[in-house]
């Protein structure tokens, strides 16, 4: 995660999240001047090169669309939205605060802010630059940590909830500096105070879960933009939602540091992405918005049902 990135990582899309996941799979090619493995165990060079080129393909692949709900918690409580991915951006509506539905006036509130992307071109081309943007920044960083990473094998070990497919063991691979590497901009400058592992489903070379950890205080723009704490922490995991296509199922950002130098940056999020179901790759913007609407009675109803047992089972 670069600071650049960071800022707005809570409110990123998850398409764009899955970039992430690109992030460090390209780090496979930091592999190409190491000399191959001896050991009975899977060659990390190898493993990480095919599955990211699988991973590339994958994330290039705009051919299936789905809608999910997002439970994002913090410290000040939880949100919960509804996601539908388009070409032409990815919608997304607040159903809920701390496992509460919206009020009438926030549901009104909510239905008037996403409504300004169909009503106002200005607003959805600002929404489109900004997605681009972060997809742009994402890219350039993949392109660097292609150097700026070495591998090492761990082991197998069984898949975590919610990472990979059920029931799979994943290979571990830990992953660190590359002492060679020397960051071409304040965009990279983070990576080299980076550590952490990957688990990888070896079988289909997909990643299931990255793990990185900032073991040392990172300044980015010579110290002049800002610095991010030793210890912050990023975890990304995602799983096969069936037809053998795969999404983030979950993100947890910790982070502390400053920006400008005076402003602080504390960011502690965790948010979990689940009700995976496909939709038709050519629904526009607006049609999302309606499809979200209609999901978001669908939940609601559920809710309603499952408090109403819960007060039967405690009676």
């Amino acid at each position: 995660m670069m600071p650049s990135s960071i800022t707005t990582a809570a409110i990123s899309i998850p398409r764009i999240l899955r970039s992430v996941v690109c992030i460090v799979l390209l780090a496979a090619l930091s592999f190409a001047g190491q000399p191959p493995s001896n050991s009975v165990h899977p060659d990390p060079a190898e493993l990480m090169r095919e599955s990211a080129n699988n991973e590339l393909s994958a994330a290039q692949d705009n051919t299936a669309h789905f809608l999910f709900r997002g439970i994002k918690t913090t410290p000040k409580g939880s949100t919960t939205r509804l996601y539908v991915e388009t070409n032409e951006a990815t919608a997304g509506l607040v159903i809920g605060y701390n496992g509460q539905s919206l009020t009438p006036e926030q549901r009104r509130d909510e239905e008037a802010r996403v409504q300004r992307f169909i009503d106002n071109p200005e607003e959805m081309r600002k929404k489109r630059e900004q997605e681009r943007q972060n997809v742009e920044r994402t890219l350039r960083i993949m392109h660097a940590m292609a150097d700026a990473f070495l591998f090492d094998y761990v082991g197998e070990e069984p898949a975590p909830e919610g990472a990979g497919r059920a029931g799979e063991s994943l290979i571990k691979l830990t992953f660190r500096p590359n002492p060679a590497y020397q960051p071409p901009s304040h965009v990279e400058e983070v990576l080299p105070g980076m550590q952490g592992y990957v688990l990888i489903d070896a079988e289909h070379h997909r990643i299931a879960r990255i793990d990185g950890t900032l073991f040392k205080e990172v300044g980015f723009g010579w110290g002049i933009l800002g610095h991010l704490d030793r210890g912050g922490r990023f975890i990304v995991q995602q799983q096969e939602v069936g037809d053998n296509l795969w999404e983030i199922s979950s993100m947890t950002l910790s982070f502390t540091g400053k920006i400008l130098l005076f402003k602080n940056l504390n960011i502690n999020s965790t948010e979990v992405f689940s009700r995976f179901k496909r939709v038709p790759a050519d629904l526009t913007f607006a049609q999302a918005l309606e499809l979200l609407k209609k999901e978001e009675v669908v939940v609601a109803a559920e809710t309603t049902a499952k408090t109403a047992a819960s007060k039967v089972d405690h009676e």
